[in-house]
């Protein structure tokens, strides 16, 4: 959904909504890998019955990721996707339903946005293979060094879309996959499985949200079924509170901001392309034996869980005094509508309201405010209440004004602060004018180096007070050649002459034209004059634009609540008006054209794709998309505006491409439509969706029996066989049977011998084309328990924050005290070294059980190196000095070798300690010795504390545990 940050802001406002996922990974015993068994409870304590997967979301980073080597081809894109699928169904492990949607040919109104995102993706690759080009050459130039440019076929990701042979392959692959899993995996065999692929038409998340709807509006429907979407698209949070069920969840990745990604040049991190140098890679360890020792961290998961996000709404939007009685659910719709105003994949948002500006939080202020007045609610059952919808309008174009002022000075403030970020930056990378040596040089925290003597301490003084009166006379010039201004500093120049500024050291970057000035008076005339060329007294211009933004709300609300109001619908403009526009509105909108159809797969993609990615369509049709003497050359232009739009990046601007004539273009088509073949022909069919069962199904021998009838009509499944779901059967030209062997569409997978599935074409309830579903809690709903405690209402986002792990809020966790964490870092070699007088050496220098010291000094041998790990003492053994002694020699070379640490001073008292405590008889090991000594406090502590249940640590370890805590797991 195009509402940037709205997840950020949702998280950030209502943090306990998010819960860490508990994931079981597989293990691997002699070589085989053993798969987790998803039979077993749910390790997050809460058990799903039905997961979704919107697979583009799935489809996407698997086929191109971001952060790790891409697929080389197909073949291992498939499988990605099937481990990512694994991985999701081991997580949520669902009970009864496992429901997978493709995005198929989308409504009108959506393909204006594919055809803008594609357009613009075939627009920056080539872009960037052009800027890749050029500084490859400068780099090559200068000397630099970059490594050989690969040459691999580039995957063009707008293959992932319905009609092309891609996605076609993609079903039968996820045919196989399904009646693999199905076959062999015991925690699919009760579960029915949903295929919807890319013949189907609809986004795959509103094909969800259908199945529910017309599911819950069955009188066999479980009303507390638990759900769970997979998903990271914003919208699928209003999708899912719009459906008003009580056990509503959403997993999603965990986004990570700023990871870093390697140049496309030479491969390294640090830097983009545009500053690649050619410069050789730093070596990763003595070898470069660790140049490819860190892996990419695997992506984890988060829940979104959506009662939770009830609860904070629930005190957010509670009204007192109303003159009508309150309806919570009502008011969540209400809230849901107000969202669309900053922004979806239909609608461009209002210029006066951005989410990062607290823009939904003023739309609930004013709606809280003006609900007084409408008498009512905004919504009811997905249909707009436009009267009452103007009144929130015109208080947010009352402040109009006001928040472009305040957006204006918000920027100049970020961008003052920035600039002066960068100014501490580049005087820190500069460093000091001057730096003293000896003892008085400043130390870096952490370092083991001792600093060195001062030879002449009253020669270091007097040059540290002669750079003083220097910096100052320097200071003093600079103030009187500028006329009293002292802001130049003592570093700036050593001279007094003036050096010109090159360009890449100006603090300012170059801000993009904005002839609209917003925050300036006479804003609407300059806005509808630059944005849609016409006068702002054009009152009937302005009105048509708003009726067709008036129809995109109503549209959008019916799409949300009770499906595809119409194909054909779309908003006509590349910008919105504004909310004081917004007026005498009721009678604006009455309804919908009726009976509209999807466009067919391949006339979709004469629609959203550019030339550049014409390879996927039929020859004679991509004739029409290059061709001079084509009658709709002009939908495919070969460069096209990017509007900023008052933003920053081009992503973020507005790409001005022609809208499509529907009727052009089918008149263009309707020349080419026999050249197909019959391949073709078949993928630019509207398909079913099939559903999957195994054989331990109790629906498995009710469609088993079918097939043996050979039934041609359709069959109303048996609710009480199959978890309440109903829905309408019919045979699958193509099926997959049992005992039929099913063949691997991938070479590297093996064919299905022994298969224990079968498929069968399903299509869910049908009902009245003017039946409304009804936009509320079910009888029979149970409530969840509430999560959120008083402390969870006052917590801003400057408060202290602790994930949690799994659904269960007092499962406990192991912490680790700063003891412990100065135990691990002491055992872990991270390139860090302590104090400069620790008395542990450095980890990296315990191999071979010996390290080096100082002079002739007989080196320790440390027993155990996780020791340290653990917080113990090291244990001493009695030196044996001969072949020691060699050693030492060796690795030092007698005096002369890594002297001078601190911890060496503080392994010569040790070792004197050790010499003296053994000459009085307590050292080593024997009677009386220093293990002896930690036996006997054992001794005393467990006869102290008998009857209580601790362990001491074994392996001769003679001292005890700490006392008990509940935050230690000990047992």
């Amino acid at each position: 959904m195009g509402v940037p940050a709205f997840f950020r802001w949702l998280s950030r406002k209502y943090a306990s909504i998010i819960v860490h996922c508990v994931e079981e990974k597989g293990k691997e015993c002699n070589g085989v890998r053993i798969p987790v068994d998803t039979t077993k409870p749910n390790p997050n304590e809460v058990e799903f019955d039905n997961l979704y997967l919107d697979m583009n979301g799935i489809i996407h980073p698997c086929t191109h990721p971001e952060d790790k080597p891409a697929p080389k081809n197909e073949d291992e894109m498939m499988v990605a996707i099937f481990e990512y699928i694994d991985r999701l169904f081991n997580i949520v492990r669902p009970r009864r339903v496992l429901y997978m949607a493709i995005d198929g040919v989308a409504p009108r109104a959506k393909m204006n946005q594919q055809r803008s995102r594609r357009f613009r993706a075939s627009k920056e690759s080539v872009e960037l293979s052009e800027e890749k080009s050029r500084i490859r050459e400068e780099v090559i130039g200068r000397g630099g060094y970059l490594p050989p440019e690969e040459i691999k076929e580039r995957f063009d990701s707008n293959c992932i879309t319905p009609g092309t042979e891609f996605m076609d392959n993609l079903a039968q692959c996820l045919r196989y996959y399904v009646a693999d899993r199905l076959s062999n995996d015991p925690g699919w065999q009760n579960v029915t499985v949903i295929l919807s692929d890319a013949s189907v038409p609809g986004e795959g998340e509103h094909k969800i949200m259908d199945y529910i709807r017309r599911q819950r509006a069955q009188p066999h429907h479980d009303p507390n079924t638990h759900h769970c979407l997979c998903g990271a698209d914003a919208d699928l949070i209003m999708l899912g509170l719009a459906t008003h069920e009580p056990n509503f969840t959403i997993i999603r990745e965990e986004f990570k901001p700023n990871k870093p990604r390697p140049c496309g040049l030479c491969g390294q991190t640090g830097h983009e392309i545009k500053d690649c140098q050619g410069t050789a890679r730093e070596k990763q360890g003595e070898h470069d034996e660790f140049a490819d020792s860190m892996p990419a961290s695997e992506q984890e998961f988060i829940f979104i869980r959506l009662c939770v996000l009830r609860e904070y709404l629930a005190r957010e939007l509670t009204m007192a005094s109303l003159p009508f009685e309150f309806d919570f659910e009502r008011s969540v719709d209400d809230w849901v509508f107000m969202c669309f105003f900053v922004g979806n994949d239909f609608l461009p948002h209002l210029p006066s309201l951005e989410i990062r500006e607290g823009a939904i939080d003023r739309l609930v202020r004013i709606y809280k405010d003006v609900v007084h007045k409408t008498g009512g609610y905004l919504t009811e059952n997905g249909y707009v209440k436009l009267e009452r919808v103007e009144l929130i309008m015109q208080a947010v174009g009352v402040a109009e004004d006001n928040i472009f002022k305040k957006r204006k000075d918000d920027d100049e403030g970020f961008k003052r602060r920035m600039k002066e970020k960068k100014k501490r930056m580049k005087a820190e990378q500069q460093g000091p004018a001057y730096l003293t040596t000896g003892q008085f040089a400043p130390q870096a925290l952490g370092r083991r180096d001792r600093p060195e003597a001062v030879q002449n301490a009253r020669h270091q003084a007097f040059d540290m007070r002669m750079q003083s009166n220097k910096d100052a006379a320097q200071s003093l010039k600079a103030t009187m050649k500028n006329g009293g201004n002292s802001s130049a500093g003592p570093s700036d120049s050593t001279d007094g002459r003036g050096v010109k500024r090159k360009a890449e050291d100006s603090d300012s970057e170059p801000e993009p034209e904005d002839n609209v000035r917003l925050w300036e008076e006479g804003w609407k005339q300059r806005y509808f004059k630059t944005k849609f060329d016409v006068d702002v007294s054009d009152d009937d211009f302005r009105k048509k634009v708003v009726k067709s933004y008036v129809e995109g709300l109503c549209w959008v609300l019916r799409y949300y609540y009770q499906g595809c109001a119409s194909w054909k619908w779309y908003f006509p403009f590349h910008y919105a008006p504004f909310a004081s526009d917004f007026k005498d509105i009721k009678e604006m909108f009455t309804d919908f054209e009726k009976d509209t159809k999807p466009f067919n797969p391949l006339e979709q993609l004469m629609g959203v794709f550019p030339a550049a990615s014409g390879n996927f369509l039929p020859e004679t049709w991509r004739t029409l998309m290059s061709s001079p003497e084509s009658s709709i050359i002009d939908f495919y232009p070969d460069d096209f505006a990017i509007d900023l739009n008052g933003k920053k990046y081009a992503w973020q601007g507005v790409a001005l491409l022609p809208f499509v004539d529907e009727r052009r273009l089918r008149a263009a088509l309707a020349e080419v439509y026999g050249d197909l073949s019959p391949e073709e022909v078949k993928r630019n069919s509207l398909g079913s969706d099939i559903l999957f069962l195994g054989k331990t199904h109790p629906l498995f021998d009710f469609i088993h029996e079918l097939y043996r009838t050979e039934s041609l009509e359709g069959t109303e499944i048996p609710a009480e066989l199959c978890h309440g779901i109903q829905g309408t059967l019919n045979l699958d030209g193509d099926p997959i049977l049992p005992d039929k062997a099913v063949t691997s569409p991938i070479p590297m997978l093996r064919d299905i011998a022994q298969n224990n599935s079968i498929g069968v074409k399903f299509k869910d309830p049908q009902y009245a084309d003017d039946f409304v579903f009804k936009a509320v809690l079910l009888s029979g709903a149970k409530m969840p328990n509430k999560v959120l405690k008083p402390e969870d209402w006052e917590r801003g986002n400057r408060d202290s924050w602790r994930p949690q792990l799994g659904f269960n809020p007092n499962r406990q966790q192991a912490h680790l005290g700063q003891s412990g964490f100065r135990a691990l870092g002491h055992s872990m070699n991270r390139n860090q070294h302590g104090g400069q007088y620790s008395s542990a050496p450095p980890p990296g220098n315990y191999h071979q059980g010996s390290y080096r010291q100082q002079g002739g000094h007989q080196p320790f041998q440390h027993s155990r190196q996780h020791n340290s790990l653990l917080g113990a003492p090291p244990s001493f053994q009695q030196p044996q000095f001969p072949r020691q002694q060699q050693q030492q020699q060796h690795y030092s070379g007698g005096s002369g070798g890594r002297g001078g640490h601190g911890w060496d001073r503080a392994q010569q008292s040790q070792h004197s300690s050790y010499q003296q405590n053994q000459s009085r008889g307590r050292g080593g090991a024997g009677p009386g010795g220093y293990q002896q000594r930690f036996d006997q406090r054992r001794e005393e502590w467990n006869r102290d504390n008998r009857g209580q249940q601790h362990q001491s640590f074994s392996s001769g370890r003679g001292y005890p545990l700490p006392p008990p805590s509940k935050r230690y797991p000990w047992n």
